[in-house]
């Protein structure tokens, strides 16, 4: 009886293992010759600087003649993250473990905690670092900006984050020059923003910096927004 009973385990768990084996996690079709357009989520991500710039940035497969954009998102576990207002979102990628694609374009939505715990999450810090080793552009918006701050790379430049963040970074960090009465700041490869609705004009400037005015206001047509880089208060620093 006990040599049955054993058997029966024997079986329940292989089947368990086998099971699991073959639940193989699944990564997005990541296409040669676009832009790979990273969002770091995690716990607290609120919604708008996630899809605002998400939208946007997917939309370009939809246009030709472009080099378009790879958007995926990436996270420090494979579970389900759950964003401020309560969606939960599977990563694309776990940074911690994953092998990732090369990353052009980093975006860092603002989170719940980007003014506290975040910033003392070693891992999350580190990986903004090895990134923007290589990438092509590092965004921010709201307070994704003290992320950046925090990994140290906004030194020497000047940013923006949340109109009623910005007194609170500039205590945090004082020797970071913070404008306040811009919605985004475009310096060198790094662009940040006041965040909110106002997420969607800081990624149609990027769109309209790489792809010009015709494709951004296409762009921002398909989203019923009306496009003008002129209206909207921003700092691009070197432009005259």
């Amino acid at each position: 009886m006990k040599r049955i009973l054993y058997l029966c385990v024997l079986v329940v768990t292989f089947s368990c293992v086998t099971k699991e084996s073959k639940e193989e996690k699944v990564f997005p079709d990541i296409k040669e010759g676009r832009y790979n357009v990273a969002f770091l989520i995690m716990d607290g991500t609120f919604n708008t600087e996630l899809t605002a710039p998400f939208d946007i940035f997917q939309h370009t497969i939809f246009r030709k003649g472009i080099k378009q954009m790879n958007v995926f998102t990436v996270a420090n576990t494979n579970a389900p993250v759950t964003t401020f207002e309560g969606m939960r979102i599977l990563p694309d990628f776990n940074y911690l473990k994953d092998s990732l694609p090369k990353i052009d374009i980093l975006v860092v939505p603002s989170a719940e905690h980007h003014l506290d715990s975040d910033l003392e999450n070693k891992d999350l810090i580190s990986f903004v670092q090895r990134v923007d080793k290589e990438a092509e552009f590092v965004t921010s918006h709201c307070d994704g900006a003290f992320v950046l701050a925090k990994a140290g790379v906004l030194k020497g430049k000047i940013s923006t984050t949340f109109p009623s963040d910005i007194d609170k970074m500039r205590k945090m960090f004082p020797d970071l020059n913070i404008k306040k009465e811009v919605l985004f700041v475009h310096d060198g490869k790094y662009i940040t923003s006041a965040g909110g609705a106002k997420s969607f004009e800081a990624a149609l400037y990027l769109c309209e910096y790489l792809y010009g005015k015709e494709i951004t206001k296409s762009l921002a047509g398909g989203l019923v927004i009306d496009w003008d880089v002129n209206k909207v208060p921003h700092l691009i620093v070197g432009k005259e």
